[in-house]
């Protein structure tokens, strides 16, 4: 297995939400973490159609770009009954003329579309966030990490911690929304812990175990 040298990261992302998830899980391991975005760095086109694809496009321009190690996320929200949309274009259904995103316009829409399908029971309005981990060195060498989490989709939003589509999604065994849950009940996952709860908690937990020496 290659080894990151002196602890150098780049996180190939420019959103805020998760760079600060990133931050804190990162944080008990002595990495120096620089971000595409405090770099000036573009955001590379995202033309892959897989989760993989995606994180491996950003995690290469990033690697490349700076010539250190990247670690980058593509994540999204998949509704059974929508035939896994929003999926890889999750963020595209966030994304307003301007440019900018609103997430509760996107949430809209998915209630939108399963109320037109009159998907109104729990068990009709089942979803899964997926996040994949992609470390990638400049010469192209990529790792990839999976994680997944499933739950229902509520209405209205509940709570307003997390980002993106955290407050309709309520994870399987709980009675919040991502939303309503704190960073670290959100993650449910440190360093010696044995759950993780969000799907990129879990990605990261497979992340620490393969490269950090963390089971």
């Amino acid at each position: 297995m290659r080894e990151i040298a002196n602890k150098k990261l780049v996180l190939a992302s420019h959103n805020s939400g998760k760079l600060k998830e990133f931050d804190g899980l990162l944080a008990p391991f002595g990495y120096e973490i620089q971000s595409v975005a405090a770099l000036g760095l573009p955001e590379p086109e995202e033309t892959g159609t897989t989760f993989e694809q995606n994180a491996y496009t950003k995690a290469l321009a990033a690697a490349k770009a700076t010539g250190l190690p990247a670690l980058s996320d593509d994540s999204g929200l998949c509704v059974e009954a929508l035939d896994g949309a929003p999926g890889v274009y999750t963020a595209d259904w966030a994304t307003m003329p301007d440019g900018l995103r609103d997430f509760g316009v996107a949430m809209k829409k998915v209630e939108d579309l399963l109320q037109e399908q009159g998907k109104t029971a729990p068990e009709q309005r089942r979803a899964y966030f997926v996040a994949v981990l992609c470390l990638c060195f400049p010469d192209g060498e990529a790792e990839y990490f999976r994680g997944e989490v499933h739950g229902n989709l509520v209405w209205p939003p509940r709570g307003e911690l997390g980002f993106g589509y955290d407050p309709v999604f309520q994870p399987d065994g709980h009675s919040r929304t991502f939303g309503e849950m704190t960073a670290d009940e959100k993650h449910g996952w440190k360093p010696g812990d044995e759950h993780a709860l969000s799907h990129r908690a879990r990605a990261f937990k497979l992340f620490a175990s393969a490269r950090l020496g963390q089971a």
